[in-house]
């Protein structure tokens, strides 16, 4: 099992940008992961997710506007958010598969075992 810590939730203009960190408690070297966010009343939907070789996915609604990256040293994930707009406010949380697990496509990285406990992300017009 692997703990993931989110960070960097704000509130934010629109247009704006902000930068969430997620922290794991293993190592993240050849680790599938990848955020996804719920807004209220919505379903999950997967944004970003980053394979085991460090190829990119991205959901259409954030594609040019989103940027997935990891440190495998500090065994951090980040997502970079440019240019929000208010339908990017939700609650977005850092997923991780177990070491050797299938890597999955951006729209189902909410299926990893492993989920932080979220971060706000606010945008207003």
């Amino acid at each position: 099992q692997v703990h993931l810590a989110e960070s960097g939730g704000d509130s934010v203009q629109a247009g704006g940008s902000l930068k969430l960190s997620c922290a794991a408690s293993k190592s993240t070297y050849k680790r599938c992961m990848g955020w996804f966010r719920q807004a209220p009343g919505k379903e999950r939907e997967g944004v970003a997710g980053i394979d085991i070789y460090g190829n990119t996915q991205y959901a259409v609604s954030v594609r040019g506007r989103f940027t997935i990256s990891k440190d495998n040293e500090k065994n951090t994930l980040y997502l970079h958010m440019n240019n929000l707009t208010p339908e990017d406010t939700a609650v977005y949380y850092c997923a991780a598969q177990n070491g050797g697990g299938l890597c999955f496509a951006a729209a189902g990285v909410y299926e990893y075992p492993n989920r932080g406990q979220g971060t706000q992300v606010t945008v207003s017009s």
